[in-house]
């Protein structure tokens, strides 16, 4: 749906944001143009980052990153000429084919335009500390001039300035309110925690790597958040473009209109010259400039030709003050030469070669002036056609200007008959659900019409009494069926009293010796041997494990937890019930384990080190002793 002519004012900044976002909310289009790009984008930024921190080679991520880039260039192309043509072609939502058709048609101008403003952003940002970014924003509009067609792709900049004109302000403003995306990233934040959240308390998943992973402390994440809230501004970035465009086009356009005016000629008395007359007057003066005497070639040197109007007004002048004829300085007319066009240059030179040839070759000064006198006369009427002329020219541009849809003027309506009155739009979806739930709540909350009495004898029994009886007797036994479940409990718990504290392992020693990730497989001196031997091999996260295996062992053998093959790290942590000075180093060693282990980070010698440092208090602990007769 093309946008009214009414609409095609000068907005300021907060106008063609606002006008922006409400574009991408109602057009899908926009959105399966540009979130290919932006995803392809993320993906690459994702792959580049964990290439760098596992120490990978560079060129493959790389290579995607650049491949990523230039399709989201070409998806930028593809929705800025959507946008365009949905607002000013009027002929209703375009097709998205249409538009990745027309961007790969200019796919050679795209990926110039792609390194041209990768370069140009990021020497602003690097050299300028960002303010130089904010200063040229004309570049922000690129994707959209390219995809107009005119101008070079290697001017790019200066090409976008012109487009943009008086606008260039407001893509300034435009570029600064596109910080909003600082709040966007902090709510995408929230947003993953919150749900996360949600699943660990209502649906009892374990995701503590997960909230362990969405943390600002972890480079990986910000880099994931960053890239998403780029790629969800990619349709703002489109809109705003092709708006901003847009609206330099209607500033410049009504300026164009201003300067039109003004060259309007001015009402006088007398009657204008009409096209007829101007161009029977302008084929008068060129015949009238072919008269004069021949010359021979042999005996005059030739004359330079005649360059501009003040060049033949200074030549003769020249010959006047030679003739001894009126002084220029007091002639206007020679003054009014140099506002003679290109197309009358050559008549202009035929008058001059004339001229001159009568006084310095004839050497006849009153032939000579005669012709510059009727050369003068000719050319101050031809100025004045000219002047006419330019003035109905630029009439006309000014009508064709006014002519445009964008300054059509809404005709007068009539006091007599008045139009009648558009039915009023449906409310919204949110106003009808508050005017259905504020209906609910009214009947909820009304009370019930009193009924009118009736003179009826009570019955003997009534049902209320009978009702009153079964609920008495309900109760009462409910109440006895919770005693003697309480007793049985009670009963079968005094045991338990008496042995507190007990734990005893009915697992088979053969059984455990056949499962190597068993913690109870080996004693805690076994898992601590075997970690030391697995060090020296360089196998040190095979030995962080054995290390850990060693303190769970230990402390299930201490009862400060109770070990299951069921159960995770983070359940032996919130079951502890050892030593309360233990239970920090148990969850930091907990937090190194699941890191080095489930994370797949990197082990060397020192960080081996720095976890059998930390166990080395735990496990050279003496052993709690065990009740007498277990």
């Amino acid at each position: 749906m093309a946008v009214s002519a009414l609409e095609l004012r000068p907005r300021n900044a907060v106008s063609l944001m606002d006008a922006a976002l409400r574009l991408c909310a109602r057009s899908t289009g926009v959105w399966a143009l540009t979130l290919p790009g932006g995803a392809a984008v993320v993906a690459a930024m994702l792959y580049l980052a964990e290439a760098v921190r596992l120490g990978r080679p560079l060129v493959l991520p790389t290579l995607a990153l650049t491949l990523a880039w230039f399709l989201r260039g070409v998806c930028q192309g593809a929705a800025c000429h959507h946008i365009q043509a949905r607002l000013l072609e009027g002929q209703g939502e375009p097709s998205t084919w249409d538009s990745l058709k027309a961007a790969l048609g200019r796919l050679p101008s795209l990926c110039v335009a792609v390194g041209y403003l990768f370069v140009f952003d990021g020497m602003a940002l690097l050299f300028g500390l960002g303010v130089a970014y904010v200063v040229f924003s004309s570049a922000s509009v690129g994707y959209a001039a390219v995809m107009q067609g005119r101008g070079s792709v290697l001017g790019l900049y200066g090409h976008c300035s012109r487009l943009l004109g008086p606008a260039r302000g407001t893509a300034t403003m435009v570029r600064i309110l596109m910080s909003v995306q600082v709040l966007v990233f902090f709510n995408l934040h929230i947003a993953f925690n919150f749900l996360l959240m949600l699943a660990r308390k209502l649906l009892g998943i374990d995701l503590t790597f997960a909230e362990r992973f969405a943390s600002l402390d972890n480079a990986p994440w910000l880099l994931f958040l960053v890239a998403t809230t780029f790629a969800l501004f990619e349709p703002v970035r489109a809109a705003t473009a092709t708006l901003l465009l847009v609206d330099g086009r209607v500033r410049q356009e009504g300026l164009d209109l201003m300067a039109a005016a003004q060259q309007l000629p001015t009402r006088d008395s007398g009657k204008p010259l009409g096209p007829r007359s101007a161009a029977v007057l302008a084929v008068a003066l060129g015949l009238g400039l072919l008269v004069g005497s021949p010359a021979r070639a042999d005996e005059v040197a030739p004359r330079p030709p005649v360059t501009s109007g003040r060049d033949a007004a200074r030549r003769l002048g020249q010959v006047a003050q030679a003739c001894e004829g009126e002084d220029t300085a007091s002639d206007p007319r020679f003054e009014r030469l140099g506002s003679l066009g290109p197309g009358e240059r050559g008549k202009l030179d035929r008058l001059v070669r004339a001229v001159e040839r009568q006084a310095y070759d004839n050497e006849d000064c009153e032939s000579a002036l005669a012709a510059l006198e009727r050369g003068l006369t000719q050319a101050t009427s031809t100025v004045e056609a000219q002047e006419k002329a330019d003035a109905r020219v630029a009439s006309a541009r000014a009508r064709d200007i006014l002519a445009r849809p964008e300054f059509a003027v809404a005709p007068p309506r009539d006091e007599e008959t008045k139009e009648p009155t558009p039915p009023p739009e449906p409310p919204g979806w949110w106003r009808r659900f508050i005017d259905k739930l504020g209906e609910w709540l009214k009947e909820f909350f009304k009370r019930d019409e009193a009924p009118a009495p009736v003179d009826v004898a009570p019955p003997a029994v009534t049902g209320g009494a009978v009702a009153n009886v079964l609920v008495v007797m309900l109760v009462g036994l409910t109440v006895v069926v919770l005693g003697v479940v309480l007793m049985r409990a009670l009963r079968k718990s005094r045991p338990s009293h008496r042995e507190a504290g007990l734990e005893v392992s009915t697992l088979d020693a053969t059984t455990l010796a056949g499962d190597p990730a068993h913690a109870l497989s080996r004693p805690p001196e076994g898992w601590a041997q075997l970690a030391d031997e697995l060090a020296a091999r360089g196998e040190y996260r095979e030995a962080v494990r054995s290390l850990y295996l060693a303190l769970l062992s230990r402390l299930h053998r201490d009862g400060a937890i109770l070990y299951d093959v069921t159960l995770s790290n983070w359940d032996y942590l919130r079951q502890f019930k050892g030593r309360t000075e233990w239970k920090p180093r148990f969850r930091e060693l907990t937090l190194r384990f699941d890191f080095a282990w489930y994370g797949n980070t990197p082990v060397g010698q020192s960080g081996y080190q720095e976890f059998r440092s930390l166990t080395a208090p735990m496990l050279a602990a003496p052993a709690t002793l065990e009740a007498a007769g277990a």
